[in-house]
């Protein structure tokens, strides 16, 4: 049998409290990594007690992820805890914030799209790498189907938003192949009990979204981490500067 072994690592989720960022923190913990996880609303400790009772170490900082000097605060925090080197990073932190046609969109909203779902992923990357210079290092950002197909209505900055994230992952797994750190993306297509379509996403938007998915369900916030937890191990030895779609198979659809 193959035995994802995470012994000795050490992760660091943003965004770990809920949803697919949970998912993710507690699968990689099971696999035996420690796991630090960042919260932005969503203060609870229920995710790093589990964490802690698999026999793991773990922490929870609040953090504002699109800030700077707030980012370079908390990895320092990490790396502390985790004796100096941090080598998972799971940049999941983001989100919609609301539906907006482009021509009744603020300057504002635009900025604050592009910076929860883009710019952090770059602010947690810059701080993260002084601590994953070991000849091994794993970076998965969080991408969607929406930069594939646009995304659904009034989602113009967010669909925006992954596509450059794709290009971010593109590039960085290039810059980074030398120093043994892969780099990858997932796309998750409707992946229910979320926050996100739970707020987002209206009941019958949601059951027609799954009727047009080939698999005829939704995913689980436990498929992505599943996947992410393969590009975290050493089974994905030779993937990086990939985009791995999970979705049902609606591109075919």
């Amino acid at each position: 049998m193959i035995n994802i072994d995470l012994s000795g690592k050490t992760a660091l989720v943003t965004g770990g409290n809920i949803g697919i960022g949970r998912a993710i923190a507690l699968i990689l913990a099971e696999a035996g990594a420690d796991v630090a996880i960042t919260y932005l609303t969503h203060a609870d400790d229920s995710t790093v007690n589990k964490i802690k009772q698999l026999g793991r170490k773990s922490l929870a900082l609040p953090l504002d992820a699109s800030n700077s000097a707030e980012v370079n605060k908390a990895v320092t925090a990490v790396a502390q805890e985790f004796d100096g080197h941090i080598d998972i990073l799971v940049n999941n932190a983001g989100g919609l914030v609301k539906r907006l046609g482009v021509e009744e969109m603020s300057d504002e909203h635009w900025h604050k799209v592009i910076d929860i779902n883009l710019t952090s992923a770059f602010y947690c990357t810059r701080a993260v790498l002084p601590y994953m210079n070991r000849g091994w290092g794993r970076i998965v950002n969080m991408s969607s189907v929406a930069a594939h197909n646009g995304g659904g209505n009034g989602s113009v900055a967010y669909a925006t938003s992954k596509g450059a994230i794709n290009s971010f992952t593109f590039g960085l797994a290039k810059e980074l192949a030398p120093r043994g750190i892969l780099v990858n993306a997932v796309a998750p297509g409707l992946i229910l009990d979320t926050p996100f379509h739970e707020t987002f996403t209206p009941p019958e938007a949601q059951r027609a979204t799954i009727e047009s998915i080939p698999l005829k369900r939704p995913g689980l916030p436990e498929d992505v981490a599943k996947l992410v937890l393969y590009l975290s191990s050493d089974l994905a030895s030779f993937v990086t500067g990939d985009v791995a779609g999970i979705n049902g198979g609606v591109y075919f659809a």
